[in-house]
């Protein structure tokens, strides 16, 4: 092991930075500096991921000299990942690195010419399969009931919670929640911290509000995060926020409780636009209470099935008989 160490620092990979960069001046650095936590983290990973394969195992995102990067070896890389990984997967990598290659264009650290060829590989054709799964209206009842049922500050919280992820929230948007955020006359929830930093109004579902109503009784009416992190005894600890993935857990020993099959937090969000969709709302309405920034998006999320679709066939005005 250690002579390998040794080798690999007298023979530096040629893609290997020189010296460091400071990350002012970093492209992969600058790039991750402008995304939000959750998409810093797998967007540095996918950089972690291709550094790693580009230099033989050598480098990682801070460590590669992303500048050097050539036609060649983003066509390499493409080849690789056409290989190993499905479509979806593949291509947010590319992007992840050809978002790096235009950042440093942008620090004048390549070329144009450079830079162009390099980004200028296709997109690994194909679609993902579908991830997640819908939640029937008898499973959200169902973990409402064991919810209530615990007779718990651990349970009312969480009904409550549940509440916001019927809406469509995503689980970083239900833990950034403040007591601010919330209309009690409308059942309106206010997402300051939505992906991508952006901001959007939405709704809780019938029902939903009494959840809410029920967690505050016990919060109380204060400014700070909506949801408090909660002792199993019972005890509310105050002026902490609940984390995400404490959220996340929750859910899952709620489900288990239950006896549901497995899901995640996120598929509550795929329940809420396709129950939208089958309702009739239109598209564009479900994306901006979803807050996605493509329309393309909001119709991945469609998981309504072949039995939708004919029915909106059976639609049409006419008849050939």
């Amino acid at each position: 092991m250690n002579l390998l160490r040794l080798e690999s620092a007298e023979h530096p990979h040629p893609l290997a930075l020189v010296k460091p960069l400071p990350l002012t001046r970093h492209p992969a650095a600058v790039y991750l500096s402008q995304l939000a936590e959750s998409s810093r983290r797998t967007m540095g990973h996918n950089l972690n991921w291709c550094a790693r394969v580009l230099s033989a195992g050598q480098c990682d995102r801070l460590t590669l000299d992303w500048s050097k990067l050539r036609y060649e070896h983003t066509a390499a890389l493409r080849a690789i990942l056409l290989e190993t990984h499905p479509p979806s997967t593949a291509n947010l990598k590319l992007s992840a690195v050809r978002q790096v290659l235009k950042t440093a264009r942008k620090l004048r650290l390549i070329d144009a010419d450079d830079y162009e060829d390099a980004v200028s590989i296709d997109r690994i054709p194909g679609d993902a399969p579908l991830r997640g799964r819908l939640l029937k209206t008898e499973e959200i009842k169902a973990l409402l009931k064991v919810c209530q049922e615990s007779e718990t500050a651990i349970g009312t919280r969480d009904a409550a919670a549940i509440a916001c992820f019927c809406a469509g929230l995503r689980r970083a948007e239900v833990a950034a929640l403040d007591y601010g955020d919330c209309d009690f006359t409308t059942g309106g929830l206010f997402v300051r911290q939505g992906k991508g930093k952006k901001y959007r109004q939405t709704y809780l579902i019938p029902g939903g509000l009494e959840l809410l109503e029920n967690w505050v009784a016990l919060r109380g009416r204060r400014s700070g995060p909506l949801f408090y992190p909660c002792q199993w005894w019972g005890e509310i600890v105050p002026d902490r926020r609940i984390t995400s993935e404490a959220i996340a857990l929750r859910l899952q020993e709620w489900g288990k409780v239950a006896g549901l099959e497995t899901f995640s937090a996120h598929d509550f969000r795929r329940t809420f636009i396709s129950n939208l969709l089958d309702k009739g709302v239109d598209i564009v309405t479900v994306q901006q209470l979803v807050g996605h920034s493509n329309i393309g998006t909001t119709a991945r999320y469609d998981r309504r099935g072949e039995e939708t679709k004919r029915a909106a066939v059976q639609k049409l005005g006419f008849g050939l008989g």
